[in-house]
């Protein structure tokens, strides 16, 4: 099989009473699915060139999923886009794909945004949507009785690639709009899932739904800190039905991950190394609790394990990571000579700076432009900002440069507190200075109401790089 929706229609032959997708009150089995598939691809008029991308809204619907494999089918190119994208934009980005072909084998365009700021159209083959989902599979368990609650946006590599490894098995995948509703999403991992029965007659009973123990989530690490300090509770009383949760696409503090250590001391817990260029690439169990054989220890922020099956990794002489492997994503759409600066002889070779210790674990350090000089002292912003989240008021921060007439450049920390909360910056120094070197410990402090994150939990350096 060649295709996700290879193994979807496998599935529909085989198992076509298994829910496949749960959204609110709309669920399908696999059979219901992949009818649903194959009536939508013959609603859809197929250009005169297969290979020009097609643009549509990712909602979070099983509507969406049905137009996105159906696509596929048709021998078409995805361009799954944000939802709330203005129509301008829309019209705009359509335009440009309309003019930009695919080299075949192409299944998707996905628009990411990077550190730059400028919009990158992201190619990704269907070889490389398997080999994600293998990776997925091989690296954290998938398997088919696992019910996958997918709770961020479909047009974004973090969640989308969680659909992979839930069609490959015949797995159930429930969709949640994030986490605007709270009760919403812990619903979505106690309510009752069972395959399509037949509806009762006299000389038969349908046999009561079945709740499955195996539930799993994607939840990056700006979520797991809302979840941390909304709904505590809430969260450990999944911990028998939590199978495993993945995190990524931004640095998790350790605070955070410990946290969820001991809420959760039965679910294993994976911090990922992925991108929308790279694919999946390495995974870590930060909850040594479950991992067999290991020693008891404090999770290891930066830590993200070994590569995956069809994934390797190495370090450049910058100090720079590279990946090779069957995820990388074919190249920029139009764009041959960004392309080429990124991807060159089947090595992708990313801006993130990290290490490979004795054990073939990454360790991610940062990006290589986020480094602050200071005074001939380079210093990673992510180290000071993990050992601030660990200060029992701090809700979240960032650590900035900002010029200072001696040093050239001098660290500052903006903090936003917990509520009721004020900052005593005395005792968050010494806090710092307890877990830093000197030249780490930022020199200046202030608070502020929130900390600008972008759509996928990142800090917003951009917004800051002006103060």
């Amino acid at each position: 099989m060649n295709t996700l929706e290879d193994y979807i229609a496998h599935h529909a032959v085989h198992q076509p009473d298994k829910l496949a997708i749960v959204c609110g009150s709309d669920r399908c089995t696999y059979a219901d699915l992949n009818a649903r598939i194959e009536a939508r691809a013959g609603q859809i008029p197929t250009p005169p060139s297969a290979p020009f991308p097609v643009p549509l809204r990712a909602t979070p619907t099983i509507d969406f999923l049905v137009t996105y494999f159906a696509l596929h089918r048709l021998g078409l190119v995805a361009a799954p886009l944000e939802r709330d994208m203005p129509d301008d934009t829309f019209r705009q980005v359509s335009d440009f794909m309309a003019a930009n072909t695919c080299p075949t084998g192409t299944a998707d365009v996905l628009y990411t945004t990077g550190t730059t700021g400028r919009s990158k159209g992201v190619m990704i083959s269907h070889r490389t949507i398997l080999a994600d989902a293998e990776n997925l599979i091989a690296g954290q368990g998938f398997s088919p009785d696992l019910t996958f609650v997918v709770n961020g946006p479909l047009n974004h590599i973090g969640s989308l690639s969680k659909v992979y490894p839930v069609m490959l098995l015949g797995a159930t995948l429930i969709i949640v709009d994030g986490l605007k509703d709270l009760d919403a999403f812990f619903s979505a991992f106690t309510s009752p899932v069972s395959p399509k029965v037949p509806e009762a007659t006299e000389a038969t009973v349908a046999p009561e739904a079945p709740v499955p123990h195996k539930f799993a989530t994607f939840l990056v690490p700006a979520s797991i800190r809302i979840l941390l300090q909304l709904a505590p509770d809430r969260l450990a009383a999944l911990a028998d039905r939590i199978d495993f949760i993945e995190t990524g696409a931004a640095a998790m503090a350790q605070a955070d991950m410990e946290a969820l250590c001991r809420l959760l001391p039965h679910s294993r817990l994976y911090n990922t190394y992925a991108s929308t260029e790279t694919g999946i690439i390495c995974t870590h169990n930060f909850n040594a609790a479950t991992v067999p054989d290991a020693s008891p220890a404090a999770p290891t922020p930066g830590c993200l394990g070994r590569p995956m099956p069809h994934s390797r990794v190495f370090i450049t002489p910058d100090g720079l990571i590279a990946c090779v492997g069957d995820t990388l994503m074919t190249g920029y759409l139009g764009d041959p000579d960004r392309t080429a600066t990124v991807l060159r002889d089947g090595v992708l070779y990313t801006a993130d700076a990290g290490t490979i210790d004795e054990e073939g674990r990454l360790h991610l350090q940062g990006r290589k432009d986020d480094v602050i000089n200071v005074g001939g002292f380079k210093v990673a912003p992510t180290e000071v900002e993990d050992a601030a989240m660990a200060f029992e008021t701090v809700s979240d921060c960032i650590c900035i440069a900002v010029d200072h007439k001696i040093t050239g450049k001098a660290l500052k920390l903006l903090v936003a507190l917990k509520p009721s909360a004020t900052l005593n910056k005395r005792a968050l120094a010494l806090h710092l200075k307890s877990r830093l070197e000197a030249y780490k410990v930022p020199m200046l402090y202030e608070q502020v109401d929130s900390i600008h994150r972008t759509f996928n939990g990142k800090l917003d350096r951009k917004h800051y790089s002006t103060l």
